[in-house]
């Protein structure tokens, strides 16, 4: 009985965060296209319920009730188990992300590592799904985007060992905690930017959507999905730029602490400062996507492993040797 009532808690706990985090991705899709409207100067969704706030509801129900496609020389199973991987991985990522010092569902010792064994493995979703889609435009926004993200984690792990050198510990809200009397992007404000700039390319997200070029590659992997297949595709990608906003924000941002140490804004929860800068990242995203123009993938590969690789090292060692030679090292 005690581990039925065990299991119910756990379940109940996995339910309240996941369920704010699909709200959430609909919410964002919608800021996503606000803000392409403002910096082009035109209205964007506006229609569907007070100030458009439906309009992705809408087209969620627009992918339920469409017919799903799945083609005649494509190899089935895994064409159907591609969305349904992509988007449990965006998903699960999230059991580590704390929102405060209590909320979070697993606290766990070695909570860095976790997320990046997760969203390393997410790449795999989508060469299953250019690979099983038997087509050639799917299966080149595949290969794209292997290449992109394998080329573009490394530089995010060697990004992430900085900011670890300064805590001494994998634990996420140890990260958060330790900022205490100065975020970590002051210090390591390059490390920083190079991080935003690999979100960017791990989400195959403008100026680096290579995968779903669609001048050149229609959809890319997503071509051959329709229905609700393709909105799993959709949902994991937001979902995964979220979850990469909120761990920009605990690693360089404070997480939860306040931005400044007044009265007014002390009284603000914790959770209310952790999803305030995880929505100014995500609207950062979007400009993005609406002022930068794509590069060409040879640009992005060269960006990755000549430059942002060889920078990440030269300072990863620089913050070593201050923090040794000032006897800063964690103990």
């Amino acid at each position: 009985m005690n581990y039925l009532n065990i299991f119910f808690s756990e379940f109940y706990k996995i339910i309240f965060l996941l369920l704010p985090v699909l709200v959430s991705v609909a919410l964002i899709v919608w800021l996503d296209r606000r803000v392409w409207a403002f910096v082009q100067k035109r209205r964007g969704p506006n229609v569907v319920g007070p100030f458009g706030l439906l309009q992705t509801l809408a087209d969620a129900l627009k992918y339920i009730f469409k017919e799903i496609i799945i083609p005649a020389s494509s190899n089935k199973v895994i064409f159907i188990l591609a969305p349904i991987i992509t988007l449990t991985l965006s998903l699960i990522a999230w059991a580590v992300i704390p929102f405060n010092e209590v909320m979070v569902l697993s606290n766990i010792n070695v909570g860095i590592l976790y997320l990046f064994a997760v969203s390393s493995l997410g790449v795999y979703g989508i060469i299953m799904a250019g690979w099983a889609s038997n087509s050639k435009y799917p299966f080149l926004g595949a290969i794209r985007s292997a290449a992109q993200m394998v080329s573009y984690e490394v530089s995010i792990g060697i990004i992430i060992i900085n900011v670890l050198l300064c805590v001494g510990s994998l634990n996420l809200s140890q990260i958060v905690l330790a900022q205490k009397d100065i975020w970590f992007i002051f210090p390591l404000f390059p490390m920083f930017v190079i991080f935003f700039i690999s979100i960017l390319a791990e989400t195959n997200r403008p100026p680096f959507d290579l995968p779903e070029a669609e001048s050149e590659l229609v959809a890319g992997y997503q071509t051959e999905y329709s229905g609700m297949m393709y909105a799993m595709f959709w949902l994991g990608e937001y979902a995964n730029i979220l979850l990469l906003c909120a761990l920009g924000s605990i690693l360089f941002l404070g997480g939860w602490q306040s931005p400044i140490d007044i009265y007014p804004l002390t009284i603000l929860p914790g959770v209310f400062w952790m999803i305030f800068k995880i929505v100014i990242l995500f609207i950062l995203v979007s400009l993005v996507k609406a002022i930068v123009p794509r590069y060409r993938f040879d640009q992005l590969m060269r960006l990755g492993w000549k430059i942002f690789l060889p920078f990440s090292l030269i300072w990863l060692v620089i913050t070593a040797s201050f923090l040794f030679f000032l006897d800063l090292l964690p103990t």
